[in-house]
């Protein structure tokens, strides 16, 4: 009987990023946020289109540019559709793109917030000796792996980098700056809990919070 614990985390963050501009109503730089709605400008067989943002602290709007001067048969009629009934999936996904907007402000503002929904795929917590842990990520997410390990799990940066450098936590595929980068969409994490003495907790924490 395998002693591996297997869970699917699901990282759901709350707040999208959001970028710092001039507003000309505050007469000051001022963060924007994303109102999840479209704007759709025809002109002959070219469309323009934009999220529309608001400024936080007076409601000022400033347009995100999604397409700019594309011909009606350059864009996906999926997508075309989607913008035109201001699918919120779709907008939520545009407002989580950080690389994008990053070109778009000089300054972007991210939150680490995010829901974690776990999933018992196969094993027990009681008899785990090992946790293994792959993450589903919807959208990118802002928050360090090592302090969402350290918040869902119980166990403190300090001893999680331990873990790491005596190879009993290890990350599929390895990444370059492992636990202080955000964790990934399709990453697995195992973590070899045999030498713990408080191994069933952590186990417990890993599968259901």
């Amino acid at each position: 009987m395998s002693d591996v614990l297997r869970v699917l985390w699901t990282i759901v963050p709350q707040t999208a990023p959001q970028p710092w501009l001039p507003c000309s109503r505050c007469h000051n730089s001022r963060a924007f946020r994303s109102s999840d709605k479209f704007r759709i400008n025809a002109n002959g067989k070219r469309l323009d289109a934009w999220l529309i943002y608001n400024c936080t602290a007076c409601g000022n709007t400033w347009n995100r540019p999604l397409l700019e001067r594309r011909t009606v048969n350059g864009i996906s009629p999926e997508f075309l559709a989607q913008l035109q009934a201001n699918d919120p999936e779709t907008a939520r996904r545009l407002a989580f793109d950080l690389g994008d907007l990053r070109t778009k402000a000089q300054k972007v503002e991210t939150f680490p917030q995010a829901l974690v929904q776990k999933t018992l795929m196969s094993g027990s917590a009681q008899t785990a000796g090992r946790l293994e842990i792959g993450f589903v990520i919807p959208v990118a997410v802002s928050l360090r792996l090592d302090r969402l390990l350290a918040a869902e799990l119980g166990l403190s940066r300090s001893r999680l980098q331990h873990l790491q450098d005596q190879g009993r936590l290890t990350l599929s595929p390895p990444r370059k700056g492992k636990l202080r980068n955000p964790p990934v969409d399709g990453m697995r994490m195992l973590i070899d809990l045999s030498q713990m003495s408080v191994a069933a907790a952590i186990a417990a924490a890993g599968a259901h919070g």
